[in-house]
């Protein structure tokens, strides 16, 4: 055979072995049971078959405090978790690049110089013999049986799966650090409110007093009048001890130390639509990071298959060298100073007591466990939404009863002061009514909170947040 033909087979031999077969399954989506409607969703809300979703709106479009989008800004590139995310995408990356590396040979050169003299015997003479070497050397392990190239699509899909898991934690930073804003702004209110309802009782309470000093009443409205004090009172260092504490944990999500949290709007001006569309529930298995987190981790363990699989058959290596040698450095280069070596190895497992086919068993059992937990983030996507819809149509209608109580309870406080300054009533009337109507307020505030809250939890459920 000619020099030739010897390189047209290797070159033929070699796209042959570069063509090989890819051993393993192929990933396909599985199947997944989704509802043609959310649970939750009130009969008459003309959202129920609207394709827009609040999930795909950007958080500062949802969110029109200035001051809280600042907050969010903050926390997304400050936030300690998210920069360890960040991090973890690095190492995936770095595996990726390790694994990719694996399908393509490996090339080394190396250089040696050697003197050496050989020691005087009763016959022989001392030898002294110089020896320079350099050359260059391959290894190559083809993948055949695309080992190699499903460990780089594992390698891919992880580092996938590592990105979706960063874009997770900042969809629930977004989310906490709202939530957190919200219930700031009504201890803030709350506050206020104590403050307010204290003043209005103390004032109440000298008029008592005064009375009582006259003779025009008794010491015992004045012992009520007290209560009502001392309780809007006690109200308040509790209030400012769980807005300071509140203040500590939004300056942690921020990644900085405790310290006080700037304000924007009020509670009570924060903007939220009364209906907040959906859309479509076969939309929420694209929009939600951790669902694509985990089919990212199933389509790695799926591919892993492949690479147990392919443990089953020959490893087939190509080893090649060349170089030049010579006793003197001038002449490495020229004459029959070069030297070669070339050829292929195959090693076939034949007796491995059984591990191969644990590792195929092995792998088998993850990509099953991983199915498991993509179908389980499924179900419970859905139900993070349902549960979020139902709690903001139902603190709407909550809140708006609320209202309505506030209002009967501020005119029935009016009423018995009315009754008590004019002898018609004694003041455990005006104790129970303005008791009633403080804690009337303070109610609305939770109530407006929550509504807030269902609203936040529900953008959350759908995916939104991550969106930069």
């Amino acid at each position: 055979m000619t020099k030739l033909s010897s390189c047209t087979a290797a070159v033929c031999l070699l796209i042959v072995l570069l063509t090989g077969c890819t051993v393993g399954p192929n990933y396909k989506r599985p199947q997944a049971d989704v509802p043609g409607l959310y649970r939750g969703l009130g009969e008459e809300d003309p959202t129920n078959t609207d394709a827009k979703s609040v999930g795909d709106e950007k958080w500062w479009e949802l969110f029109q405090d200035e001051q809280l989008q600042q907050l969010i800004k903050t926390a997304l590139e400050q936030n300690y978790d998210v920069r360890r995310a960040g991090a973890r995408i690095l190492e995936a990356q770095a595996q990726l690049g390790i694994a990719r590396s694996n399908q393509f040979p490996t090339v080394s050169a190396a250089g040696t110089a050697v003197n050496e003299r050989s020691p005087q015997g009763k016959v022989l003479r001392p030898i002294e013999t110089d020896a320079v070497q350099v050359g260059a050397q391959l290894n190559w392990e083809i993948d055949f049986w695309g080992k190699y190239r499903r460990a780089t699509e594992a390698a891919r899909a992880n580092l996938a799966a590592t990105e979706w898991g960063q874009r997770e934690i900042k969809a629930e930073l977004v989310a906490n650090v709202a939530s957190g804003y919200f219930t700031l702004r009504a201890l803030d209110l709350q506050l206020e409110i104590s403050r307010h309802t204290l003043a209005s009782r103390q004032d109440s309470l000298r008029l008592t007093q005064v009375l009582a000093n006259g003779g025009a009443t008794s010491l015992l409205d004045v012992r009520q009048a007290e209560q009502l004090v001392f309780t809007a009172g006690s109200e308040i260092p509790t209030l400012e001890r769980e807005i300071e504490q509140q203040e500590n944990f939004i300056s942690i999500l921020l990644g900085k130390n405790p310290g006080p949290v700037p304000r924007g709007h009020a509670l009570t001006e924060q903007p939220h639509a009364p209906q907040i569309p959906a859309g479509i529930p076969s939309a929420l298995l694209e929009r939600r990071p951790d669902i694509r987190q985990a089919e990212q981790a199933l389509i790695a363990a799926n591919a892993e298959i492949g690479v147990a699989r392919a443990q089953y058959f020959p490893q087939i290596g190509l080893t090649a060298s060349a170089g030049f040698q010579s006793s003197a450095l001038t002449s490495l280069f020229t004459g029959p100073a070069g030297l070669w070596s070339f050829g292929p190895s195959v090693a076939q497992p034949i007796f491995t007591a059984g591990r191969l086919r644990s590792n195929v068993r092995l792998s088998e059992a993850q990509q099953q466990e991983a199915l498991l937990v993509y179908e389980q983030a499924i179900q419970g996507a859905f139900r993070d939404v349902s549960d979020s819809l139902v709690a903001y149509r139902k603190t709407q209608e909550f809140s708006e009863q609320q209202r309505q109580l506030v209002a009967s309870a501020a005119d029935a406080t009016r009423l018995s002061h009315l009754r008590y300054q004019g002898g018609a009533t004694s003041y455990l009337e005006v104790l129970t009514n303005d008791t009633n109507y403080f804690n009337a307020q303070l109610g609305l505030v939770q109530g407006q909170l929550n509504e807030l809250l269902a609203m936040v939890q529900l953008y959350r459920g759908l995916g939104g947040g991550w969106q930069q």
